[in-house]
């Protein structure tokens, strides 16, 4: 298809009230069939149809999380330019996007409202085991150390929970994905990401087992607080290392060896922690080039840092910490 021809499918996708509509609010997040139907007034068939056409002529993206479908504007192709002076022209003060744009912050604040009440109902157990380790800050400051101050590429946060190392990682990131197996810490790192303005960075359901993403593909990954839950940890460091670019790198953060044994019994840890040569032996035989790991104490629990690059490339250097 030539440039010409795109263009042409692109006008006659949007030359519909409905589908501009859709179009706008798209471009605003990541939002269900269901939320589009309630926000648009209008059957799920109908909205259905839009959608697929919208698809297809390369304006939105499509993805599934478990048995639910996610729509959002396009981010690449060669749609994305003419979709984005297409919504440079909708009147801002248009009577059917205002009441659009309306609704979708009634359905941006149900679904905050929700994700809060799981934060809260399990807040506790959170609150729990911070305070058996470091400060997260610390944590924190020490792994942005680590990492340096260059741009970040594309980054993958394995299990990624609340979103909380895309909300950290994300202004330095080009492009963030978190996945996580939790829909309803989904919807909290939803939230938090939005209400970050970071959206270039998004969370989909996954498996850290299994990784669907192709090889070669991101420029840093981070598994944060997630492999203590593990039965297979070298399988997680293994997918990991599958979907690293060359010179990419893998950050761990995670518990040493302890044995705060009430973490197995009631916050369902697998591991009590881990060696620095269990680390990187599985690092190893993932073709990665482990560094020196940093420790950040704590009473009892001692969190640290360990980094590995993909093998080929000089591994970065972290401190030691006592």
């Amino acid at each position: 298809m030539t440039e010409l021809d795109q263009l042409l499918t692109v006008l006659r996708t949007v030359a519909e009230p409905t589908r501009i509509r859709l179009l706008a609010l798209c471009a605003e997040g990541e939002l269900t069939v269901t939320q589009l139907t309630q926000i648009l007034g209008q059957s799920q068939p109908r909205v259905s149809r839009h959608l697929k056409l919208m698809v297809d002529a390369g304006l939105l993206e499509r993805f599934r999380e478990g048995t639910w479908a996610f729509y959002r504007l396009a981010r690449r192709g060669s749609s994305t330019d003419i979709a984005a002076r297409i919504l440079e022209m909708v009147p801002a003060d248009d009577p059917a996007t205002s009441r659009d744009r309306q609704r979708l912050a009634e359905v941006k604040a149900e679904r905050d409202r929700i994700a809060a009440a799981y934060f809260r109902k399990n807040a506790k157990q959170w609150d729990e085991i911070r305070r058996l380790h470091a400060d997260d800050d610390e944590v924190e400051k020490a792994l942005m150390a680590l990492l340096g101050e260059a741009a970040l590429g594309r980054v993958l946060d394995i299990g990624t929970g609340t979103g909380r190392m895309l909300e950290l990682l994300g202004p330095r990131a080009r492009h963030g994905i978190g996945i996580d197996l939790s829909r309803e810490m989904l919807n909290v790192a939803r939230a938090n990401l939005e209400r970050a303005g970071l959206d270039h960075c998004q969370v989909r359901l996954g498996d850290m087992y299994g990784l669907s993403a192709a090889g070669d593909r991101f420029d840093l990954v981070t598994i944060h607080q997630v492999l203590h839950y593990a039965d297979q940890p070298g399988l997680v460091i293994a997918e990991a290392a599958r979907v690293l670019a060359p010179g990419g790198r893998l950050v761990v953060v995670d518990f040493v060896r302890h044995d705060v044994e009430v973490l197995r019994t009631d916050h369902a840890h697998r591991r009590l922690g881990f060696e620095d040569e269990e680390i990187a032996a599985w690092c190893r035989e993932a073709a990665l080039s482990p560094a020196a790991p940093v420790a950040i104490p704590g009473d009892p629990l001692t969190v640290k840092i360990w980094m590995a690059v993909r093998h080929g490339e000089p591994a970065a250097t972290g401190q030691q910490a006592d």
